[in-house]
């Protein structure tokens, strides 16, 4: 018996196949091998297409099948994570409208500021915890105003995840947890939030059932089954969020426990078991994968927009063809911490929340022409992302959010020594890395839906560290750095 996770992404999709009875993973693959196209049809756009999602996920299953030679009867379950705060609108058909307006797309910031200012700071944070902001919600009101004809024709506005789910199970359907990070979820009514949908003269029912994250989402249908290669009836049982699900995955349920993650985006997640705000919105409060109204789990997200896909750039326009990430890592060796005084703001894909919405783009700070090569580049990028974390976590512990151990998975840029020790220098922790990801976390959350295993404890109790970061006690030289990063930073924020 097994269990099948999708990691719906922005640069990839990945499928993960683990064995029920044992927790172990058999094989995890992903689609396409390149990075998916981000189309920016203007500045600070970002759209993909759901198609083409629908599609890797085809060719991720295939590829996974035929690796494990695992037969489709003997999947039992099927759990979706994917990337948040898209829009994916579709027709009574379930055709899809237009291209979804993804997370990293800035269009919607003045409508989500107008709207804080118009409802008020205190309803906003009192019931959505958060500014309507940059959301989905907004995306949704970008659309309803700028695209007004499009907009008469849509039946459901969904979230990625909700329309992976959609074309599994023809059923259009969506989250508490999906609900919260889109700024749609009223959390002091425990309801879905009218009041900013009537702001935004959007009617509620475009808004899809809403089900729960964990337990039974829909049955795969025939065509569904054909097209992808697996059985039809095979439960869906869990969807969330790519940020929660990953906190899910490295066993964060818990307040006071810790998860980051370091994809084409940056993200710390902490778990606390009450509303808590940042006045400033800096960093976001969404519900987590096991909150209920009797046990409000909620995760705080500080989210880093300008993270792996500055290093990924960083590759593209300097490495030589087939230099690998590791070749990279072993460069970087022959630079001392601080890159010799060359520092880089990594913050160029959009608008950066944890800069109260500012898009400041990125900036190459004391550049030497007779100092500075290709490995000074490389080991500047690494510290300005871990610097860009350092100094959100900042803003997390300002709200009372510890900070004590950090768990990542065994890939994207904590897979980097100089990235992870970094962090752990400035902070002071530990990382622990533990060998698991978003897409095999996926599936054992839908072993939890469909009742093989009786709670995320059991389903995760077997996750332990396969490396473990440690602080230095010459952190001096990292905290130097970071200070003289912090102040270039703020002279570009003056």
């Amino acid at each position: 018996m097994y269990l099948i996770g999708y990691d719906i992404g922005s640069s990839s999709i990945k499928a993960a196949l683990v064995e029920a009875e044992s927790g172990k993973t058999v094989a995890v693959c992903q689609y396409p091998d390149s990075e998916m196209d981000i189309i920016s049809r203007q500045s600070g756009w970002a759209e993909q297409q759901p198609e083409v999602w629908w599609d890797n996920v085809r060719s991720a299953t295939q590829r996974l099948l035929e690796k494990t030679k695992v037969k489709a009867a003997a999947i039992t379950a099927i759990g979706i994570s994917y990337q948040m705060h898209g829009l994916v609108l579709v027709d009574k058909d379930h055709h899809v409208l237009r291209p979804s307006i993804i997370w990293c797309d800035s269009r919607a910031v003045q409508i989500g500021a107008q709207a804080f200012e118009s409802i008020g700071k205190s309803q906003c944070l009192n019931h959505l915890l958060n500014s309507p902001g940059n959301f989905t919600a907004s995306k949704l009101k970008w659309v309803k105003d700028n695209e007004p004809d499009l907009y008469e024709r849509i039946y459901k506005a969904l979230l990625p995840g909700d329309y992976i789910a959609l074309k599994m199970t023809d059923q259009a359907r969506t989250s508490i947890s999906g609900l919260s990070e889109g700024m749609m979820w009223d959390f002091k009514e425990n309801k879905l939030a009218t009041f900013l949908l009537d702001h935004y003269s959007i009617d509620s029912d475009l808004i899809p059932e809403i089900v729960g994250t964990v337990g039974d989402q829909g049955a795969l249908t025939k065509n569904a089954a054909d097209f992808l290669g697996l059985a039809e009836g095979t439960s869906v049982a869990y969807r969330a969020g790519d940020q929660p699900n990953n906190a899910m995955s490295l066993n964060v349920l818990n307040p006071g426990e810790i998860a980051a993650t370091g994809g084409t985006s940056g993200v710390v997640y902490g778990v606390v078991d009450r509303p808590v705000v940042d006045e400033s919105t800096r960093v976001n409060p969404f519900a987590h994968v096991n909150y209920t109204q009797e046990n409000p789990s909620i995760g705080v997200l500080l989210c880093v927009n300008g993270a792996g896909i500055q290093y990924s750039w960083m590759k593209q326009m300097l490495a030589r063809e087939n230099t690998t990430y590791e070749d990279i890592e072993r460069m970087i060796s022959s630079v001392e911490v601080n890159s010799d005084g060359l520092r880089i703001i990594p913050f160029g894909n959009g608008a950066e929340r944890i800069l109260a919405n500012e898009n400041i783009g990125a900036h190459i700070i004391n550049l030497q022409f007779n100092r500075h090569g290709k490995a000074h580049f490389y080991r500047a990028a690494l510290e300005g992302i871990a610097y860009s974390f350092i100094y959100g976590m900042e803003i997390m512990k300002s709200i009372g959010i510890e900070v004590n151990v950090i768990k990542v998975g065994n890939d994207n840029l904590f897979q980097s020594e100089v990235f992870s020790t970094t962090i752990a220098n400035l902070l002071g922790c530990e990382i622990e890395m533990l060998d698991t990801t978003g897409a095999v976390g996926a599936a054992k959350a839908a072993g939890v839906g469909s009742g093989i295993y009786q709670s995320f404890k059991e389903a995760f109790q077997k996750v332990s560290p396969v490396k473990v970061y440690e602080s230095s006690q010459s952190n001096g030289v990292y905290e130097s750095g970071y200070q003289s990063w912090k102040k270039d930073l703020e002279k570009i924020l003056a």
